[in-house]
Order: structure tokens, then sequence, then C-alpha cells
């Protein structure tokens, strides 16, 4: 996805964020069409309890895929990084306070760990990390609302980006830019913003079908692989630089990162050994 967006850098991020909205929509409306059917979705928009969730989750997916595709494209690739690393331990926090998913001591030194990793980068910088943060507590949220409301991946997907749709058509519409008329654009530009709906619609529907099967604080485990790629791509393709004082929060991030990493896979191997007796 760093790479992917890169090469749509020379496109204005609010619309990127558009044509992911569009062509998301178009492409969960086909699978939908011949996999499931229109009922769920009809029945999710139309129901009173579930439509307030899917707009809160709407909301924090679109600020989501936003803030990533401008740190993307001004160089801030080492900071998304850290927000992904950090929302492993968002949702643990969340699973402790609103599913009462019990946090033991370990996982309580975690979370002072990173606490103390982003102290680390607010005394040296000045200034909070706003990038990580707003990525790893938006995505936290989204995956809390999405585990909570009753709806399986492909729907809620369909029903958050048709609910984006007029905007995004609208918007689009009226947006006076090089790029915004299709016909005007080279194939290969042209090409690049239609994958936008498999690039964003393949690894969601993935995501949130883990989150409805997986505690969040075992569905952290399994996210950080992404942000590990792009630390590497950050510092070793794209030449940003880490820092002393990044090292630093790094570092205390990929502890904490380990003690949860550790516990998680101590408690499989309990559970697997009671349920072999």
């Amino acid at each position: 996805m760093p790479v992917y967006f890169k090469l749509l850098s020379p496109v204005a991020p609010i619309e990127v964020l558009w044509h992911r909205i569009i062509w998301s929509a178009l492409l969960t409306s086909i699978l939908i069409h011949f996999f499931q059917s229109w009922r769920n979705s009809v029945k999710a928009i139309t129901n009173r309890r579930q439509l307030p969730w899917l707009l809160l989750s709407t909301l924090f997916i679109a600020f989501n895929w936003l803030l990533f595709i401008w740190a993307i494209s001004n160089n801030r690739m080492l900071e998304a990084s850290l927000g992904y690393f950090i929302n492993p331990l968002i949702n643990m926090l969340l699973g402790y306070l609103f599913l009462k998913e019990r946090l033991v001591p370990l996982q309580q030194a975690a979370a002072g760990l990173a606490v103390l990793g982003v102290a680390i980068q607010v005394t040296a910088y000045g200034s909070i990390p706003w990038v990580a943060l707003g990525l790893g507590c938006s995505f936290g949220l989204y995956g809390l609302i999405r585990k909570r409301v009753s709806v399986d991946a492909l729907t809620g997907l369909n029903v958050e980006t048709m609910l984006l749709l007029p905007i995004a058509l609208a918007s689009l519409w009226m947006l006076n830019s090089p790029t915004s008329n299709l016909l005007q654009n080279t194939w290969q530009l042209n090409s690049l913003l239609l994958l936008a709906g498999p690039f964003t619609t393949i690894p969601l529907l993935l995501f949130v079908i883990a989150s409805k099967r997986l505690t969040l604080t075992s569905l952290g485990f399994f996210q950080y692989i992404a942000p590990s790629l792009m630390f590497m791509l950050a510092v070793l393709i794209y030449d940003e630089r880490v820092g002393t004082e990044r090292w630093w929060t790094f570092g205390f991030i990929w502890t904490a990162l380990a003690l949860v990493s550790w516990h998680a896979m101590h408690r499989y191997r309990r559970q697997t050994a009671a349920l072999s007796e």
C-alpha cells in the first residue's frame, strides 16, 4: 500500500480518497451482486440501531484512509508505520475499556512502555506525533465498532462506501485539478486510480473478517507485519531519517509488542494443551 500511494503522489490526497471510495463501492457492489444478496445491505441501512454505528465506522475509516494517503504523499511513512505499531496496543486498551477483556500485568507493562515511547517523541520533537496517534486510534476505533455491529464484512464495507459515494462523486465532479478528468489522464495513471478499489477492499475485508473471529488482543498480534514492512520501505527505499529520538520511541514500542506477543503465544499454548487433555 505505501508503494502504491507513493506512485499516486502527484495526485492530491483528497482526490485519491474519492477514488478509493468510488471504486471500492463499485467493487463491493459487484461482489454482493454475484456472491451475496442485496437484502443484507438494505437491512443494515434500514436498521435504526445499526445505521448510527455504521455511520460512525464510516467516518473513522474515511479519516484513516485520508490521513494515511496524506502521510505517504508527504514523506511521513515512518510516522505512519509508528501509528500501525501502536494500533495493536490501542486495540488491547479498547478491548479492556469496552469489551471487558482483562489486562494481565505483562500487558499493563507493555501499555506503559508504549506511553513512554510516545512521551519520548513528544519531548524530543516538542509536538505530539499526531499522524501516528491519528492512524492508530482511528483504525482501532473502526475495528471496535465493526466487531460490535452484526453485519458481515462485505455488507458492512459496501454500506460504508455507499454512504460516502454521493459525497465522493460530487466532490470529484466539482474538483478542479489536472488529474480529476479521467479522459485527460494517461492510461497508466487511470489504471492506478482504478486499482484503489481492490487495493482498499481486499485487505479491509480480510481485517473485518478477522476482527469478528479473534479478540482484539489476538488480532493485534497479526498486525505487526504491515508496519514492519512500512518501516523498512521508509528507511531502505525512501530514505526517511529515523534519528536517535525515534529509535528510542520505536525501541519502546517494539519492546511492548514483544511482551504482548510473548503473552499471546504463552496463552495460546496453554489453551491448546488444555484442549488436548
